[in-house]
């Protein structure tokens, strides 16, 4: 077949190999034809979508990988931040009840670790769930964002804590210091599982 075939050979053409090779998209097809008849790609491809316009060429998307699961999810790079809150507001309860305050030096790891999980992970964990993907305020710098999320986190903890403290005061357990660290931790427990879920949920839409 010579380059200056008649469309209609080439259309022929094109249609005999979607028949009998059976290519896997659209750049494998017009490699082959360009092969086997020295055609230029252009007008290949013009020919291709001609023949798409008439009905006589389908192209199928090629399948989506499945999502993974939840449990998936939280095995991969984007969970740390999960697990790392977790394991964090664990071992700070876990210090706070094991090292005495009397108990130096140990005692500057439990005022380290009591700091983060008073001032830092509640907000932190609600402001994650409130907005699992980026802060509330759009900003053109990424340096930004991470500023307005520490200081939205710390500023939410200051807010959360006394409102912990407040309803302890009405409950039999009182304002101690094993009712305070055992509801921070189930608080920010709770917040850290409602935004893996809603980032979870948001992978799924942007998949979709």
């Amino acid at each position: 077949m010579s380059k200056n075939a008649s469309k209609n050979q080439l259309s022929q053409l094109i249609l005999q190999f979607v028949e009998q090779n059976k290519p896997a998209n659209v750049e494998q097809l017009v490699t082959q034809v360009k092969e086997k008849t020295g055609i230029p790609e252009k007008k290949i491809i013009d020919q291709i979508f001609q023949l798409q316009g008439e009905g006589k060429i389908t192209f199928h998307r090629p399948p989506r990988p499945p999502i993974p699961k939840l449990s998936i999810y939280l095995r991969t790079e984007h969970a740390y931040w999960f697990w790392t809150t977790i394991i964090t507001a664990t071992i700070t309860t876990i210090v706070v009840f094991t090292f005495a305050e009397d108990a130096y030096p140990m005692v500057y790891i439990r005022y380290v670790l009591g700091t983060i999980f008073v001032l830092w992970l509640p907000g932190y964990t609600f402001i994650k769930a409130l907005f699992p993907s980026e802060p509330p305020l759009k900003t053109s710098s990424k340096n930004l964002d991470t500023i307005e999320r520490i200081a939205l986190s710390i500023g939410m903890s200051l807010a959360l804590v006394p409102i912990v403290g407040l309803l302890l005061n009405y409950t039999p357990w009182g304002i101690r210091l094993t009712p305070i660290v055992l509801s921070l931790l189930a608080l920010t427990t709770v917040f850290a599982i409602a935004a893996i879920i809603r980032e979870y949920q948001q992978q799924l839409k942007r998949e979709n």
